[in-house]
């Protein structure tokens, strides 16, 4: 299927091209039977197995996401859509299987009718894709106004509802962007997004210097919620992962900053160094110790039945991001790969981070996780209910591999690791 004959024409590869994004509508619409139908057949053994209602189902999201090779999130949004195509839209489903709607078409199609009751979201289903050819030529935003506006004229007040029950939705999030850059995204009721766009921009309408309308808006935005000059940062607690050969000029490594990533060394440097010299900050050294062969941290342990806040403290910047593939969530819960109530210890090894919906998953029935340290580095293999298996292996500490180490280093580290035990 991924073939390309090199002698086609050109009209012979735009068809190739429409044919293959036929195929993959098809793909989609098998993937969502495949979900609804491991769900429904999930649920049904549990049931038989005397599974509470309320629990029956629990990790199937997961396992979709897996095979998908997606996160633990957005499994539950593929399995969401699945089950609603499959058991309350026929149309949208057919016209994807055929390849008039593509996968983000229809999860449009599904979303802006999520507020309607069954009946009436057959019927908006039946009147936007009974008849594909309505559908030809329609992309993103005409479809989404087409199933909004049908929701409206069938149940106006749960539309209204659903808006009224979105603005408990409100947050800010963070995500790094090209170039040591980041994201700030807020999510408002559009009257208070619409005013905190106009204020920006009536600023920089009214700003005339070097700066252009963007940056004008950049730092106007960070002078107001910081009350500070946008050239002075706000003074926040930084968690800064580097080698020392990095830190001393001697390597131009990556650094690694806690929640955010890797960011070159020079720019690291940097940031010590504003921290040690403003008189206002406070710069603290802590060693890490990695193994010599992988560059993984060493190993921690704990008698305690939870983990200690320097214990997970540790297993954080060993991890950085959920440690279930595909995920890359921030990390919420620092918890057993075995169960303590199965023998598994509190240690670093038997310890993973994880975020708070990958965690609650692999508490499901039928799901094993097991950890170890291979040739120095943490790995953990998850299988699922169904005998899938995935591995995970943590990032190496940032730094130039070690291609040589002395005995008493190697010494220091093992009683290090003896000394945590004990």
């Amino acid at each position: 299927m991924a073939a390309v004959d090199p002698h086609a024409d050109e009209a012979g590869l735009v068809e190739r091209i429409a044919w293959l994004e036929r195929v993959k509508s098809a793909a989609a619409a098998g993937q969502a039977g495949a979900a609804a139908a491991l769900d429904e057949k999930r649920r049904a053994d549990e049931a038989a197995a005397g599974v509470p209602k309320a629990k029956q189902g629990r990790g199937v999201a997961s396992e979709v996401a897996l095979a998908r090779q997606d996160s633990a999130a957005r499994g539950g949004r593929h399995l969401g859509l699945a089950k609603a195509l499959v058991h309350e839209m026929p149309h949208t489903l057919a016209a994807l299987e055929c390849g008039a709607l593509s996968e983000w078409r229809a999860t449009l199609v599904t979303r802006e009718s999520a507020c309607l009751s069954v009946e009436d979201r057959r019927v908006l289903d039946a009147e936007l894709c009974a008849d594909v050819s309505r559908l030809e030529g329609m992309g993103d935003a005409r479809i989404t106004a087409a199933a909004k506006e049908t929701a409206a004229r069938f149940d106006a007040q749960a539309v209204v509802d659903r808006a009224a029950k979105a603005e408990a939705d409100r947050t800010v999030t963070i995500r790094p962007a090209p170039d040591c850059m980041a994201y700030v995204s807020a999510l408002l009721p559009v009257a208070q997004g619409v005013g905190v766009y106009a204020a920006l921009k009536r600023a920089a309408d009214t700003t005339f210097d070097d700066r252009s309308s963007g940056q004008v808006m950049a730092d106007t935005l960070v002078e107001r919620v910081t009350g500070r000059p946008a050239e002075e940062p706000e003074p926040v607690s930084l968690n800064l992962v580097m080698s020392d050969q990095a830190l001393w000029g001697q390597d131009n490594a990556p650094a690694v900053l806690e929640g955010y990533g890797p960011i070159p060394a020079s720019l690291a440097q940097r940031l010590v160094k504003d921290a040690v010299v403003d008189a206002r900050s406070l710069a603290t050294l802590r060693r890490l110790y990695r193994d010599p062969k992988s560059g993984s941290l060493v190993a921690m342990e704990s008698r305690s039945r939870f983990f200690p806040k320097g214990l997970a403290e540790f297993i954080g910047l060993r991890d950085r991001t959920c440690r279930t593939p595909y995920c890359d969530a921030p990390i919420r819960h620092r918890d057993h790969a075995t169960p303590r109530n199965r023998g598994g210890p509190t240690s670093a090894t038997n310890g993973l981070g994880e975020c708070e919906r990958c965690n609650y998953a692999k508490e499901a029935p039928g799901w094993r996780v097991a950890a170890s340290d291979e040739n120095g580095t943490h790995t953990a293999q998850f299988v699922t209910p169904t005998g899938a298996r995935y591995r995970s292996a943590a990032p190496p500490l940032p730094g130039a591999p070690l291609v040589a180490v002395s005995e008493v280093a190697v010494r220091i580290g093992v009683a290090l690791a003896d000394l945590h035990a004990a």
